[in-house]
């Protein structure tokens, strides 16, 4: 099947759905993380969708890589901020965010680094 659009990727689609468990588990951080932790994870998790999007619109295969650079680079961002929030006991432990992670980072790993 040809790929017709961003949202057709599978990396896309989990880190879309990451993006919205963040949402959802960042809602029951204490009120005085507004514009801490709670901002800071929003934006990286926000990052990872975009900059797939981004790149897989852009002409040259560079520029698309540079883009997956910046997404991988933001998905290690939001997981030192998902350490953090469970160490400071903002939050349980969440399976899902963490297969999330573990997979997206896979998946754009491998779109870095293809096997030669």
């Amino acid at each position: 099947m040809k790929t017709r659009s961003f949202k057709d990727l599978i990396v896309w689609q989990k880190a879309y759905k990451l993006t919205l468990e963040i949402y959802t588990i960042t809602k029951t951080f204490p009120r005085h993380e507004i514009y801490g932790l709670t901002q800071q994870m929003r934006k990286a998790a926000i990052s990872l969708p975009s900059n797939i999007a981004e790149g897989y619109g852009r002409k040259h295969k560079a520029e698309y890589q540079q883009f997956l650079f910046i997404a991988y680079a933001s998905l290690l961002e939001l997981e030192t901020q998902y350490l953090l929030s469970l160490d400071l006991n903002y939050i349980n432990k969440n399976e899902i965010i963490e297969n999330l992670i573990k997979e997206v980072g896979s998946m754009l790993y491998r779109m870095i680094y293809p096997i030669r």
